[in-house]
């Protein structure tokens, strides 16, 4: 097995145990799901790269990756919707619309064309993994760093008033993420829909 391949399996091993420190009631557990999630990311970002530069592109790393991909997202967003973190919408969103590409892709394939990921897609891929971090670290400050407390003592600021604007930001990134999956699915629709339109 190659060394992207092992990669991407790494990525897959890592969900479990991002999702074990992300319920797990230990110390810094949030800081160490923090640092799972990144590790993880950072293996999505080079197995392709090295698949591609060493040319050790394998039907196996084809079906795994984008599974790995989208596996560790939605871990991620249900772990926050089920904390009560985020809104259930821009989940059924995003798990939407990965439902609809893997339909376009199982439609495409049989006339033998490849969907390959677009601008708008990656896009949409590193906006969500940045949103998910975001959110990831403002839950180890918050509860592992006692930073907002920190703040308080040496600076005289208000905790409730910054974790307030922190998570109006990480719950805004997360909308965009959402609005850029819309945009990158309307746009996977536009320029295959000719082989699916059932009237051509």
């Amino acid at each position: 097995m190659n060394l992207p391949n092992r990669l991407t399996i790494l990525r897959v091993i890592l969900i479990p145990v991002f999702l074990l420190f992300m319920y797990l009631n230990c110390p810094f557990n949030y800081t160490i799901a923090l640092f799972v999630f990144a590790a993880a990311s950072l293996t999505d970002a080079l197995d392709g790269h090295i698949a591609r530069k060493r040319g050790l592109v394998t039907d196996f790393g084809k079906f795994l990756d984008p599974l790995a991909d989208k596996a560790l997202v939605m871990a991620a967003l249900a772990v926050f919707v089920d904390f009560g973190y985020i809104n259930s919408i821009p989940l059924i969103i995003i798990v939407a619309r990965e439902f609809m590409v893997s339909g376009l892709r199982l439609v495409t394939a049989g006339k033998g064309v490849v969907v390959a990921a677009g601008f708008w897609g990656k896009l949409k891929t590193a906006f969500t993994l940045a949103a998910i971090l975001l959110i990831l670290l403002l839950l180890s400050l918050e509860n592992d760093m006692e930073w907002f407390g920190l703040l308080t003592m040496t600076e005289g600021a208000s905790p409730d008033g910054f974790r307030l604007a922190m998570n109006y930001i990480a719950l805004a990134s997360i909308w965009v993420s959402a609005a850029l999956t819309v945009i990158s699915g309307c746009v996977y629709l536009k320029g295959y829909w000719k082989y699916i339109d059932s009237e051509k």
